[in-house]
């Protein structure tokens, strides 16, 4: 796949989510933590949430905090928006913004799938990257359910872009209505391929939910090295 017909199918896949047939209602499936969504496919008009996650490496070189507040915003039923601060620690280091738009349902509406724009400035280096994803979600009886999400990054126009295939997968359990259990594998190839597996517990906590879990992460050339994961999620 190019990077201009990359682009193209994003095109479509956000006109076509625009449409009537898009905004059919769907299941209801957890978000991944690590890898997160921008509002649920399901999303209705006016959904707004901010969230922030946080992660650090228990051992080795990069011991710093890494942690990014977002807001999201569903602008229509099926398509959202999000704006994104990463930092390290109290350093700003990029800027993120993502659009996401619902395509329709499957499986007599136990499925559901949509496409995933994100876009991201690095401060120091000055560079943009995009990233196209294909979501798809599926429920599986009350309890279980998986969204995987598959794309590419860089698929920016410019000459010699990196270009590498992402891959997120999540299976879920839902323990009961405020309780779930999931296990996220995230893996991407490419100039900064890198692969992790995070098992995580999702809890209402009143108005709040959060997120927690405990991985193993494996970048290029370095050892495996154990992770933490924290996020907190405000709906408003």
């Amino acid at each position: 796949m190019t990077s201009r017909l990359a682009l193209l199918l994003l095109g479509g896949g956000l006109f076509a989510a625009m449409s009537p047939a898009a905004a059919q209602s769907g299941p209801e499936i957890p978000e991944p933590m690590v890898f997160d969504m921008i509002r649920p496919l399901t999303a209705k008009a006016g959904e707004v949430e901010v969230n922030a996650l946080a992660q650090r490496d228990l051992t080795g070189p990069r011991g710093e905090l890494e942690w990014a507040p977002e807001v999201e915003w569903a602008v229509a039923d099926g398509l959202a928006v999000e704006l994104e601060l990463p930092l390290i620690d109290a350093r700003i280091v990029q800027y993120k913004m993502g659009l996401q738009g619902k395509l329709g349902t499957i499986r007599g509406g136990r499925g559901v799938h949509g496409v995933q724009y994100l876009g991201l400035h690095d401060r120091e280096s000055g560079g943009w990257t995009s990233t196209l994803l294909w979501l798809l979600g599926n429920r599986f009886g009350e309890r279980w359910s998986t969204m995987t999400m598959v794309g590419v990054g860089d698929v920016t126009l410019r000459e010699g872009n990196e270009t590498g295939m992402i891959v997120n997968h999540s299976t879920f359990y839902d323990v009961n209505p405020d309780t779930v259990l999931g296990l996220e594998l995230n893996r991407q190839n490419g100039e900064g391929a890198y692969w992790l597996l995070m098992p995580q517990l999702h809890r209402a906590v009143g108005k709040l939910g959060v997120q927690g879990g405990a991985s193993v992460e494996k970048a290029r050339g370095e050892r495996f090295r154990p992770r933490l994961g924290l996020r907190i999620i405000r709906e408003l």
